[in-house]
């Protein structure tokens, strides 16, 4: 259950969406408040993970026995059209039952240049620095979609622009002509220190990063993916380099296989079907506690397009490191508390 400053995930305000309203009025009283107060035997989180308000694009990174869960935040009212996203927030979990929400930790205020439009980030530590990085709408004298990267020396903050101007500007590339191709940065840092940054719309790019994780190391490559359309996510396990990213309109989530992080470029499928409601997927994935976790976002709060919720399930991968096709679920994975459920604190 995701608990806000130590407070139970289902206390709800009247602005919060009415589904949860519903599974509780199924839940027998005893049940009930056994749920409620995690006295529960076999109790874990449900999907989504966050119910009081739309959390989307869900990034995750996992330090000091925690995992943090870095989203954007859908503010389109019920019945509207179009994105409205102006914050990216944290939640941090122990043991994949219990969360905490840590707040706002970011948005397209934290860099004076940007004048709007807070869209997918992601987050990476490196030499002991916290690094988010995300997608704005820049001022007039750069239109269209920027990258931007800020830096704290927590994941919970506070972060501060760490260039005081644009990473990427999309008069930087020219692939399409639409002004948001430069979105969805997916950084990755490999075991040899170099660090990448994948992103992209309709047309996948990637460009390496200097050691200070704040400047471009060369130029900006074009890679043919198939069926591309956006949300590139890079990670490793036994050698093999998985990107995935969303494929397609409506959007499932697909990935391919390389043997380094620049390809060849294998495609292996899909790893999970689009959404009933909103035409997007967006994902992540984590190693944590021994097992492997999908993190993704869906419409099950709103059956909407433009108000989602970040989820997650549990996997495991086949004999010969294939991601089999993750189903959704509403029960979510079950608790997974590590060694001593290390403390979220500054």
């Amino acid at each position: 259950m995701l608990t806000t400053k130590g407070f139970a995930r289902w206390r709800s305000p009247s602005s919060a969406p009415s589904n949860l309203e519903a599974i509780l009025s199924n839940m027998k009283p005893i049940a009930l408040l056994l749920a409620l107060f995690g006295a529960l035997p076999g109790a874990y989180a449900a999907n989504p993970i966050v119910t009081d308000i739309f959390t989307t694009d869900p990034t995750v990174l996992v330090d000091g026995g925690r995992l943090y869960m870095v989203t954007g935040r859908d503010e389109t009212k019920k019945g509207g059209k179009g994105y409205t996203m102006n914050e990216w927030r944290l939640y941090s979990t122990c043991d994949m039952q219990s969360w905490v929400d840590h707040g706002v930790v970011g948005g397209w205020r934290t860099f004076a240049w940007a004048k709007s439009d807070a869209y997918a980030p992601d987050i990476v530590k490196r030499n002991g620095k916290y690094y988010l990085y995300g997608p704005v709408q820049h001022d007039a004298t750069k239109p269209g979609f920027a990258i931007g990267v800020a830096v704290a020396a927590s994941p919970l903050g506070p972060f501060k622009d760490a260039r005081g101007s644009a990473l990427i500007t999309d008069d930087m590339t020219r692939e399409t002509p639409n002004g948001w191709d430069d979105i969805d940065p997916g950084v990755f840092v490999d075991d040899d220190g170099q660090a990448y940054m994948y992103f992209g719309n309709k047309v996948l790019k990637y460009v390496k990063l200097k050691p200070n994780m704040i400047e471009l190391d060369g130029p900006i490559y074009t890679v043919g993916l198939f069926e591309f359309e956006e949300a590139p996510y890079l990670h490793k396990r036994n050698g093999v380099y998985y990107l995935s990213y969303a494929s397609r309109l409506p959007e499932v989530i697909a990935y391919a296989t390389a043997p380094s992080p620049t390809g060849p470029w294998t495609y292996r499928g899909v790893i999970m079907e689009k959404n009933k409601f909103t035409h997007t997927i967006h994902q992540s994935f984590a190693e944590f506690n021994g097992k492997s976790y999908f993190f993704y976002h869906n419409d099950a709060l709103s059956n909407a397009d433009f108000r989602r919720s970040a989820a997650v399930e549990e996997f495991s991968y086949g004999k010969n490191g294939e991601i089999p096709l993750i189903a959704q679920t509403s029960s979510g994975p079950k608790p997974n508390p590590g060694l001593g459920c290390a403390k979220a604190s500054r």
